[in-house]
């Protein structure tokens, strides 16, 4: 009995790590101001492919951005690839 309360513990320590290295990545992606590179698909079709100037926001399965190209409020819906820049050191 000892030795599998023992081990729920270290699984539960483990579990617990892997959940905050998880919500700070998605933290990292949801809340970052770095510009990024967006990429979208209907059917399978690419209908646009463009760059941010800072914060991609995710709402419902659409997201919304400040086009760096046309600099205007965009909202898309669809499947969405958001690649953001690297991190400065």
């Amino acid at each position: 009995m000892k030795t599998a309360l023992t081990l729920l513990a270290i699984f539960g320590a483990l579990a617990t790590t892997a959940c905050t290295d998880s919500k700070r990545a998605r933290n990292d992606a949801t809340w970052t101001d770095r510009p990024a590179d967006i990429t979208c698909w209907s059917y399978g079709t690419e209908t646009f492919k463009g760059r941010s100037t800072g914060k991609v926001e995710y709402d419902e399965g659409r997201i919304s951005f400040v086009d760096a190209a046309s600099s205007r409020y965009t909202t898309i819906d669809g499947e969405c690839r958001v690649v953001y820049e690297p991190r400065p050191n």
